[in-house]
């Protein structure tokens, strides 16, 4: 790399947005520097989906894809009309990855890897001569005459670009090095930076028998949100035991509303276990179950209505002993293990920090941002992608595709 050159295009951020923007403006012809502080690119994407990386969702339908982005659906329309869940989904098949939708529409690589997802990017920037520059930390933008030249790293040398795109993202997940630089950068030259709040993150549940089943996931169940008795939402899908609480699909896409109601007070999540069943039906199978399995032992008897691995907590929870003839078990108790299975309280602790959010809220308010090209609206050669800017999002695949929105667009503008 040549110390006076003047690049085209600087990218500063090797994650998802910035590979892609990377990729498409030196595919237009630009000569292209990816800035990335950290040894390799990727990082954050690599532990994306727990490794297997949630790439977008299937839902073809623009419009409702957008409705998912809430407020930030109408900032977002001419971007996705440029690039959306057609447009990834070709990109990554003909460059030989195939997919696979999962519940949810969730989209992930059929190798049910994220280094297959990487392994893409790369060398789709290498097929376009993008030169990476990493273990190289960024310390602000740089200006003369209220214009944007180029970057400065920690080494003080200014790197010189005609156009730059930002694409640090947020505040999750700093270990991967999203630390926020780019808020501050950004804020030194003027524009909004809305505070970044965790926007998807488990959540710490006091009752001790929850850890007890860490590692244990659910399919198909129901979370009620209770605040002084009063259901406060209510969710169903998949929920993951952890080692401190829950995690899963369901219950990072509620905690934002959980954060908020803690502001007021306690929050109990009630957990149903068989939605699909009501009280009475439920009831029914009980004794149906009971009479079937009558010289049975309880606690065996129960695995055949309820999971295995949460079967010995149900039990515990019941206060019946589970070497108690089916037979023999009363109605009271019958009664009260109907209303557990359906309401399992759990009483939140609290969300957990930034460094274990999936996506945060905050970040550089849209009406600053042409989202026809991704450019700022104070400097016409700057551009901002990805999770620099305050979208909020539910997971599902919707945060990386936002950043390969985000990312084609501003490529594809840079260079026109």
């Amino acid at each position: 790399m040549e110390d006076n050159s003047v690049w085209d295009v600087i990218v500063v951020g090797g994650g998802p947005a910035g590979m892609m923007s990377a990729g498409r403006a030196a595919e237009k012809g630009a000569r292209v520097l990816l800035v990335e502080k950290n040894e390799s690119l990727g990082k954050k994407l690599l532990i994306t989906g727990g490794g297997r990386c949630n790439l977008t969702n299937a839902e073809t339908d623009t419009r409702k894809l957008l409705a998912k982005f809430k407020v930030a659906e109408q900032f977002l329309f001419s971007a996705f009309s440029q690039w959306s869940v057609g447009e990834t989904l070709e990109f990554f098949h003909t460059k030989g990855m195939p997919t696979k939708v999962e519940a949810g529409l969730r989209v992930f690589p059929t190798s049910d890897s994220s280094k297959s997802v990487l392994h893409v990017l790369s060398e789709y920037m290498k097929a376009h001569n993008v030169t990476i520059l990493s273990n190289s930390g960024v310390v602000e933008i740089a200006r003369e005459d209220k214009k944007i030249i180029g970057v400065k790293l920690k080494n003080k040398k200014i790197i010189r670009g005609n156009s730059v795109i930002i694409a640090t993202g947020g505040t999750s997940r700093p270990e991967t090095g999203s630390t926020g630089d780019g808020y501050s950068w950004l804020r030194d030259i003027g524009h909004t930076i809305i505070k970044p709040e965790a926007s998807l993150v488990p959540i710490a549940i006091k009752d001790k028998w929850v850890r007890q089943l860490s590692g244990v996931s659910l399919e198909n169940v129901k979370i009620t949100i209770f605040q002084n008795n009063e259901k406060q939402g209510v969710s169903k899908g998949k929920i993951l035991f952890t080692h401190v609480g829950l995690s899963g699909p369901t219950i990072l896409n509620m905690s934002k509303d959980v954060g908020e109601l803690l502001k007021y007070g306690s929050v109990i999540l009630s957990l149903d276990v068989l939605p699909k069943e009501d009280y009475g039906m439920l009831n029914t199978k009980l004794q149906e179950l009971f009479k079937e399995h009558d010289k049975k032992n309880f606690g065996n008897a129960l695995v055949n209505l309820i999971p295995s691995s949460i079967a010995p907590i149900i039990i515990e929870l019941s206060g019946i002993n589970p070497e108690t003839k089916c037979h023999s078990v009363t109605r009271e108790s019958r009664i009260k293990l109907i209303h557990l299975l359906k309401a399992i309280p759990m009483n939140v602790d609290k969300l957990l920090g930034l460094d274990k959010a999936i996506v945060t809220s905050g970040g550089v308010t849209l009406s600053e941002v042409d989202f026809k090209t991704m450019r700022s609206r104070l400097y016409p050669n700057l551009y901002l992608v990805g999770d620099i800017l305050d979208i909020d999002r539910p997971s599902g695949g919707y945060s990386l595709q936002l950043c390969w929105t985000t990312g084609f667009v501003a490529g594809n503008s840079v260079v026109e």
